[in-house]
């Protein structure tokens, strides 16, 4: 075999540099504070690493294997465990000790040993839902983990019940409800136009599923839902199957095309689908989105261009690199316009915006995300009173950086905001993580808690809160206090 090493790429570099290993820490170190009393559960994250080495120069830094995290907390102390997600894919190259998949999400470039194994990493997120756990990657079925352990259980369709090729990586669990409601894109395969909506009950059982066409095969990363309708977000960057075949990315930014809104009957059928058009934007995340009469409002971090500089134009272009600003997209369905408005919400750019979740889909006030402020590379975790338009930052300090950041209630009928933010830090100069833990309602005092990691995390991209009494029952006992 040849000597494994991975290219001189700025991917793999600094922070990026590949970890590739599991860890298990009973007891981490708290070094300054104490864990709230009541805080009771498991925050469970998931990201991105690489199993073995890829010799793409055009590699990019969403692709790589399944790496879980959880961090318990239990008594007053934080256990941390990291497992690769063992999808087949990782199994594979286990197999042959190799990297054997190639350009992302275009199994035409894979090596000949992959043979028709998914290409599917289950990188994105983490869901909880009827006392099950999932690793979730929108390009793939959801692979299912042990609660306790992070053991890989398997690949699954929910007992048949997911009829798409692929399954969301942006789930909305409804805390309040126990509902889940999700979807798939390219829902018939690659370079399908096909979009389904799944809505399933608090047991697990699928209560509705409506399947209808976009415009393009577009990527969907994330949707957002009301009360009574599920937005859908369709922006142009599209799959071209002739170009994917031919090796080029499978994504392409198509600036001539326009940006499509589809609301969707949360319990109805395709018939009853409204359509809105606009200039081309893009967006990978949504805040929330609420009703209010006859509009309906999404709040999202939008791209006023394209928000994958390294997914080019069809004639070959690499546009410039443009920031989110959380903005409000504004429809009335009583209008007979096909269009829609635009409001910016916040000055700063920012990022992964989260709420309380208990407040998806319905009217809020409280916003949480990744704001980009400092030029020394660090990034922030803000706060957003939407009725008043404050805006507060906590810094973890020069050349430090955040990740998403996830909203845990003081009590289960605690009112809106009112309760804890989990945020990972890269201590980058240390070249190891913390957890920390910030007063939602006053995140500029600085953490109450601070819990050290002697390892680096080196990615998550989303994840999910579970208390400890749903990790026990499988349902969550959330209400919403006054406020």
């Amino acid at each position: 075999m040849e000597p494994l090493r991975f290219p001189e790429n700025d991917l793999f570099k600094g922070w990026g540099e590949p970890l590739r290993t599991e860890s298990t820490i009973e007891g981490l170190e708290i070094i300054q504070g104490a864990v709230p009393e009541g805080l009771e559960g498991t925050l469970y994250r998931n990201g991105a690493d690489w199993q073995y080495p890829s010799n793409r120069p055009d590699d990019i830094f969403i692709d790589g294997e399944g790496m879980f995290h959880m961090f318990r907390f239990e008594n007053g102390q934080v256990s941390y465990r990291s497992r690769w997600v063992q999808t087949d894919r990782y199994k594979l190259q286990q197999k042959v000790k190799k990297q054997v998949f190639g350009r992302y999400r275009n199994k035409f470039t894979n090596a000949p040993e992959a043979g028709d194994v998914d290409m599917g990493t289950a990188n994105t997120t983490a869901m909880f839902h009827a006392g099950h756990l999932y690793a979730l990657k929108e390009s793939d079925l959801p692979y299912e983990m042990d609660p306790d352990t992070l053991e890989t259980i398997g690949r699954t369709d929910m007992a048949g019940q997911i009829t798409s090729a692929s399954f969301t990586a942006h789930p909305k669990v409804d805390p309040l409800t126990n509902e889940l409601l999700a979807f798939s894109y390219q829902a018939k395969g690659d370079g399908s136009k096909d979009v389904v909506f799944y809505l399933f009950d608090g047991d697990g059982k699928k209560i509705n599923e409506v399947w209808f066409e976009m415009p393009y095969a577009a990527c969907v990363h994330d949707f957002a839902v009301t009360d009574e309708w599920i937005v859908f977000p369709f922006f142009p960057l599209i799959t071209d199957m002739d170009v994917v075949k031919a090796g080029g990315t499978y994504f392409q930014w198509n600036p001539d095309q326009e940006t499509v809104i589809a609301l969707v009957p949360r319990y109805g059928d395709a018939s009853g689908i409204r359509w809105f058009r606009g200039p081309a934007t893009s967006a990978g995340h949504m805040l929330n989105a609420h009703r209010d009469g006859s509009k309906v409002h999404l709040d999202v971090c939008l791209y006023e261009g394209n928000c994958f500089a390294f997914f080019k134009t069809p004639q070959g272009e690499t546009t410039p690199v443009v920031p989110p600003f959380l903005t409000r997209i504004t429809v009335d369905l009583e209008r007979n316009e096909s269009g829609f408005e635009k409001t910016r919400l916040m000055g700063p750019s920012c990022e992964m915006p989260r709420t309380d979740d208990r407040v998806q889909g319905r009217p809020f006030r409280h916003g949480y995300m990744i704001v980009y402020r400092s030029a020394d590379g660090s990034s922030s975790t803000g706060h957003l009173n939407l009725e008043t338009g404050e805006l507060e930052i906590w810094s973890p300090g020069p050349g430090d950086t955040v990740q998403e950041c996830q909203f845990v209630p003081r009590t289960p009928d605690s009112a809106e905001g009112d309760g804890w933010l989990l945020v990972p830090v890269a201590r980058v100069a240390k070249g190891r993580s913390d957890l920390v833990v910030l007063d939602a309602q006053n995140i500029a005092a600085g953490p109450v808690c601070t819990i050290k990691l002697p390892v680096r995390v080196r990615s998550t991209f989303h994840g999910t809160w579970v208390p400890a009494e749903t990790l026990k029952t499988g349902r969550y006992a959330y209400a919403l206090g006054a406020g």
